[in-house]
């Protein structure tokens, strides 16, 4: 990350978010080819209610490259903007693309299921919200009920008789 990048990241963690877009614009138009700076200047866009204007960011970023966490962090970003605009189907493409190189990232899986949920696909929806629950709860009553919780998660419509 060069200074000026760094900067940019600052006023936004600061709260300073129309700043730090703006400087994040001016830099993204100097370093055309750095994914990076596209990453920061979406995720500024998404900060301030701007997800249209985030996209081709987001989109720009993931084609030139990202280190690994930050890659995961576009595939959310750009997912969960594509879903609030309505664009769902083109949201369940970008978390199933995410979820090829990071199956097991939660923030990837949950938003991918609030997704499927948009498209009419409950039951799937229902089944990754549920394995999530039960991979990240340590929570006593939750532990003590994973073997049925697991059971009923791909069995949601089952009537037991």
């Amino acid at each position: 990350m060069y200074v000026e990048l760094e900067e940019a990241v600052r006023l936004r963690e600061k709260g300073m978010h129309r700043q730090a877009n703006e400087l994040l614009m001016k830099l993204a138009e100097i370093h055309k080819k750095d994914g990076e700076t596209h990453y920061h200047c979406a995720w500024s866009f998404d900060v301030l209610g701007k997800e249209k204007e985030a996209v081709p960011y987001y989109e720009k970023a993931i084609h030139l490259g990202l280190k690994p966490a930050d890659l995961k962090g576009a595939y959310v970003g750009l997912g969960s903007t594509y879903r609030t605009l309505g664009r769902y189907k083109k949201a369940i493409e970008t978390f199933e693309k995410g979820l090829c190189s990071f199956p097991d990232d939660p923030a990837l899986n949950v938003f991918y299921s609030l997704a499927l949920y948009n498209t009419g696909r409950h039951q799937e929806s229902m089944y990754i919200l549920l394995q999530q629950i039960i991979a990240l709860s340590n929570h006593d009553e939750i532990k003590r009920y994973e073997r049925a919780i697991n059971l009923y998660s791909s069995q949601l419509d089952r009537i037991w008789q």
